[in-house]
């Protein structure tokens, strides 16, 4: 047994409104740039739909992943190094740019320079790749209005897999929505593809980078990843990816897609994995044991066994605590509610889910039924047998087995939290009917429904002995204003830059200059401006007055 920490992610796509927050900021942080318009590091999708790029999810069609040949080994989807050799040049397996979508402004100067006239002028979409008219067909969230309608059952690969009336029975029953980044996958597909060997998964927290001076362009990563989140700088001639935020995962620090989370869906923490068990994990026969086979190989941080190898094998002690700490093995192996996107592709994907119950609810009440009784949502779980077939397509393989038990302790926590909110005695008999008990029902009550910031949030800051390694890793993974980390005076593309984020910076120089771990010497707790009453200024917002520690400067 090797043991090795793996930065994980877990959704709680119950609480996701499709409001495309996370998508936007993480826009901002990181693909604000020319070459990258059309780039989307996090998308939302909204399910039934065809996703982005359109119909990621057909390997049949796109040849990601991994699969097994003939003796059981795994084999990438695509083809080994004697079919990769051949296409070098001319790589067919990709996704072109209608299906992603052709970036667009708008022509603003019409409608702000046009002088008074008879007619109200019209600002026209404009191409941002050839600066032509051009006639908007497609985005990177075009089924959000279409969700749940016919217009989706032809190119959705998973409502393929389902027979026809299945098919319009789920049209009528809900819509859900699901946010995706790129999974960081234990057996990523996408660095065995690179020809270069620029994309590598960091030994320290697993997070999948990609060197941009190693990066050729031949683009095979982008074909090898199944989840399409490799993506193309067209001007730099680079590749790009989501890099879990490492810059600010280093001072312990949350994603800019979970800080901004208006959910507050998104869980981040440590957990510790078998890296000797992994390939014969995504190795698994069938298909439907993938789900299983991978949830084994995320080992009890509290088992001494396990961390004493932990130890032997470098990871620094209060990363075992965090790992212990981390709300991310509690939802996978503790409770068992969170499940993979798409195990069938083998890449061991480190992003989970917890599945939507809220649409179920929904149904019950249209019957005029109580929706919160325990037994009248575990008959509409079973009795709504589509939506739990589509929900196994995206998370188990098909096996609806794994998803009803995650709907039935969803549905079992509602109602018994229910009884706990109308001050009634619990009924110990609802958490025993889904295989748990009452403490541990109501543990998950509070990790799920009204977990705090540093309970979501179990991020151990990197170690000043790594601090050298990492200086020399964010250099080569950096994006610059240009792309790919370089610039000089011969314009873009020329020259070398030292990336240095001051805000990161000046966070690491508190925290190690702090007494605490947590804030630094004088530093106040965080300004909540979700719980002020609007009168008055926020607590915290305004440093002490003098002789006055907890009043505010005016």
């Amino acid at each position: 047994m090797r043991v090795m920490a793996q930065m994980a992610m877990v959704m709680n796509l119950d609480k996701c409104i499709g409001c495309h927050t996370c998508s936007v900021t993480c826009k901002q942080a990181w693909t604000n740039r020319t070459g990258t318009e059309y780039v989307w590091f996090n998308n939302v999708e909204t399910r039934p739909g065809q996703g982005y790029p359109r119909t990621y999810e057909d390997q049949e069609e796109w040849k990601g992943g991994w699969a097994l040949n003939r003796r059981g080994h795994l084999v990438l989807k695509g083809g080994g190094r004697i079919r990769k050799l051949a296409s070098i040049f001319s790589n067919p397996k990709m996704p072109s740019i209608k299906d992603y979508y052709e970036p667009w402004t708008y022509d603003y100067s019409t409608l702000t320079d046009a002088p008074a006239q008879q007619h109200t002028p019209v600002a026209r979409p404009k191409s941002l790749l050839t600066g032509k008219d051009m006639k908007v067909e497609w985005s990177s969230n075009w089924d959000d209005n279409l969700g749940g309608s016919a217009a989706t059952l032809e190119r959705d690969p998973m409502l393929a897999k389902i027979e026809q009336k299945v098919k319009f029975e789920f049209e009528q029953t809900f819509m859900f929505y699901l946010p995706r980044i790129c999974e960081h996958c234990l057996n990523p597909s996408c660095a065995a593809s690179c020809p270069s060997g620029a994309i590598y998964k960091r030994e320290e927290d697993g997070i999948v980078l990609v060197d941009q001076d190693r990066c050729r362009g031949w683009r095979m990563c982008v074909s090898g990843c199944p989840y399409k989140k490799v993506y193309f700088n067209h001007r730099t001639g680079k590749a790009e990816k989501c890099t879990f935020c490492f810059p600010r995962i280093e001072v312990g620090l949350p994603t800019v897609c979970s800080e901004t989370c208006v959910g507050r869906l998104r869980y981040l923490g440590l957990i510790l994995y078998d890296a000797d068990a992994v390939l014969e994990a995504a190795a698994t026969p069938d298909e439907q044991d993938l789900y299983e086979a991978q949830r084994a190989l995320i080992l009890d941080p509290n088992d001494p066994e396990v961390v004493s190898a932990a130890e032997r094998d470098g990871i620094p002690h209060d990363w075992i605590q965090a790992a212990q700490r981390s709300p991310i093995h509690a939802l996978i192996n503790t409770y068992k509610v969170a499940l993979p996107l798409h195990p069938e592709f083998r890449t061991m994907p480190m992003v989970w889910y917890i599945p939507p119950l809220s649409p179920i609810v929904d149904v019950v009440k249209e019957t005029g039924s109580d929706a919160e009784d325990s037994g009248n949502l575990f008959a509409a779980i079973d009795t709504l047998r589509i939506p739990v077939e589509y929900l196994a397509e995206l998370f188990t393989a098909g096996d609806v087995t794994p998803v009803h038990n995650v709907l039935r302790k969803l549905a079992a926590m509602r109602s018994y939290m229910r009884d706990i909110t109308m001050g009634r005695s619990p009924n110990g008999a609802i958490p025993a009917s889904v295989g748990m008990g009452e403490e541990d029902m109501y543990d998950m009550y509070r990790l799920l429904a009204i977990a705090k910031y540093e309970d979501r949030y179990v991020i151990p800051p990197a170690h000043a002995e790594q601090a050298h390694a990492l200086e020399e890793i964010a250099t080569e993974c950096s994006v610059s204003e240009y792309g790919g980390g370089q610039q000089g005076p011969f314009g873009e593309g020329s020259g070398r830059l030292v990336p240095l984020a001051a805000e990161n910076f000046q966070m690491l120089q508190e925290r190690q200059t702090s007494d605490t771990m947590t804030a630094a010497a004088g530093k106040r707790r965080r300004v909540n401006l979700l719980n002020w009453d609007g009168k008055g200024s926020p607590a915290g917002l305004f440093p002490p007055a003098e002789g006055d520690p907890e009043g505010d400067a005016r």
